[in-house]
């Protein structure tokens, strides 16, 4: 009988018997009972289900939520959006200054009516008396040339330091003056705060993130040196209050993924607020009971996002999300990947009515963005 090596798996016990634990990426599951370890446990459920492997959408697709840089090829790009029937993709790494120059002259340029380019802030100078209104010229400028939106990265509300070592608020009032400016010239503002709720609990036993904590520690946002997630996500909800003729996108379902009655409160209350599903199926699948009478009720006000962009190849998600949106398939991995990236579950499909479909897919975004066009 094998004995357990605890520097090679660290199993905690879960009610003196069993964990499953990934000691590094390229060792699978493992199954403690007792003395005895099952490396690479990887069971097959013996259900007999529907299965649907979805391709191509069911209708256009535009992905509010991508990423991608200098590096990557805009034909290359555009051949897989046309594979996997997406029209258009919303870059939200468009950055600033030379950057930003450069992304829109390789993709927007290239491609205007299938690349949608957003740009970024540079908070370093936040101290700077002058530093809204540097910003707000900086976002005329870059709507002038093609940028159509702006994105705010995790770090504002969680990490960003003035000059003081305190963490700059979401909705502190020196950044006033750029959502206003980004509603005065129609850039939606797709503003990333917190994130998943285990990531702002102890990494221990009861977190069922442990795994991919585990992995990722610096996702990690338990302690005393980070506000509470309540507390930055009463900060969002400050601005988006304050700033009524802003637009505003809540990336992987407004951070919220997990509590979808608190975010239906909050679409309720805030008309100038929406929603991506980028990075979130892996939570809404595990939920979809739920989850399907969220997309129907608030089907005007969700967007469909990957978190990813149309070729990349580290756990692409596009077949997965349509058949999570199309299929009523049942049990099934939210993953391609050799582990479970995110937790312990299989997911459920929603089967969303054709209606709903339009408009997750392409026609809330185009609305948003003011493209109007009605794709063959």
């Amino acid at each position: 009988m094998k004995r357990f090596d605890p520097l090679l798996f660290l199993v905690a016990l879960f009610l003196g018997s069993s964990c499953t634990v990934y000691p590094n990426p390229n060792i699978g599951k493992a199954l403690h009972i007792g003395d005895e370890v099952l490396k690479d446990y990887h069971p097959m459920t013996t259900l007999v289900t529907e299965k649907h492997l979805i391709s191509k959408a069911k209708y256009p697709v535009v992905d509010v939520h991508t990423h991608f840089g200098l590096d990557q090829n805009p034909e290359a790009i555009l051949g897989s959006m046309d594979a996997l029937g997406v029209k258009r993709v919303v870059n939200l790494s468009g950055g600033w200054g030379e950057k930003l120059n450069k992304i829109l002259q390789k993709f927007k340029n290239y491609a205007p009516e299938r690349f949608i380019i957003m740009c970024n802030i540079d908070f370093s100078r936040i101290d700077e008396t002058d530093f809204g209104e540097k910003v707000s010229a900086f976002l005329e400028e870059a709507h002038s040339k093609g940028a159509e939106g702006l994105k705010i990265f995790k770090s504002l509300g969680l990490s960003i330091k003035d000059k003081s070592g305190k963490i700059v608020p979401v909705d502190d009032p020196r950044l006033d003056s750029i959502w206003a400016k980004a509603g005065e010239l129609g850039m939606p503002v797709l503003i990333h705060v917190a994130d998943p709720t285990a990531f702002f609990h102890p990494i221990d036993r009861f977190n069922e993130r442990w795994l991919q904590l585990k992995r990722h520690p610096s996702w990690s946002f338990d302690g005393n040196e980070f506000p509470s997630k309540d507390s930055i996500l009463k900060q969002r909800n400050n601005v988006l209050a304050k700033h009524r003729n802003t637009l505003f996108i809540g990336p992987h379902i407004g951070s919220s993924a997990e509590d979808l009655k608190y975010l239906s409160e909050l679409l309720d209350k805030y008309s100038n607020f929406y929603v991506d599903i980028s990075g979130r199926v892996a939570e809404l699948g595990r939920q979809p009971y739920l989850a399907r009478k969220f997309f129907i009720k608030y089907q005007d006000r969700i967007l469909f996002g990957t978190d990813r962009y149309p070729g990349k190849t580290v756990q692409p998600r596009y077949s997965i999300y349509y058949r999570f949106l199309e299929t009523a398939d049942e049990y099934f991995d939210y993953y391609k990947h050799p582990f479970p990236p995110t937790g312990e579950w299989k997911i459920y499909g929603i089967f969303l009515p054709n209606k709903v479909l339009r408009k997750v897919y392409y026609e809330n975004s185009e609305k948003i963005f003011k493209y109007g066009t009605v794709f063959n």
